[in-house]
């Protein structure tokens, strides 16, 4: 193969997997005009109580989940969210903890520790409590939408549609040599 077919394969392939991205979690309509997109967490650990009634869409990782007589909270850790909606995974980029109520009865099991979320919430205030031996104000929010991601796997599902991958490599030991693949599997 020529390097101008090998190079034109590798841009087709580049191409091509701009399908793989994820798509963003959906906020749903009915809430869509309710959310405020300037608030920011940042605003809600320096005075919660002042945008008491505010929807915001918020997520990170669910640090704990526990039942309450009334409901289900979730203790997580901010994390800003990306493009698609999706919480970062660089824990350093948080900037504080929330508690997230629900109403309904939610199975403290499905939310194992790391499970990432996206919450569309509306702020209640702050709940005074203890962080190891320092007291905290968790900012609170009322649960009116609640996304949880799947974690990102390797294999793909067998009705996810269409995948794409490059491969590359090379070996030395006399001769030097290598090989550039790309598959294209549905």
């Amino acid at each position: 193969m020529k390097l101008r077919d090998l190079l034109g394969c590798v841009v087709l392939g580049l191409g091509l997997m701009g399908g793989c991205v994820s798509s963003p979690m959906e906020i749903p309509e009915t809430l869509q005009s309710q959310v405020d997109p300037t608030l920011t967490f940042l605003q809600l650990l320096q005075g919660a109580e002042s945008y008491q009634g505010k929807m915001l869409v918020l997520g990170g990782e669910v640090l704990s989940a526990k039942r309450l007589v009334d409901g289900t909270r979730l203790e997580v850790l901010q994390l800003p969210l990306d493009d698609s909606r999706r919480p970062v995974s660089t824990r350093t980029d948080s900037q504080g903890r929330f508690l997230a109520m629900e109403k309904a009865f939610l199975d403290p099991a499905m939310f194992p520790p790391n499970t990432q979320v996206t919450i569309v919430g509306e702020v209640t205030g702050t709940i005074a409590a203890k962080l190891d031996e320092m007291d905290y104000q968790y900012p609170t929010v009322v649960i009116k939408h609640l996304h949880v991601w799947k974690e990102p796997t390797l294999a793909q599902e067998s009705n996810s549609g269409p995948w794409y991958s490059i491969f590359g490599g090379g070996s030395t030991g006399g001769r030097v040599g290598g090989g550039v693949g790309i598959g294209i599997g549905f």
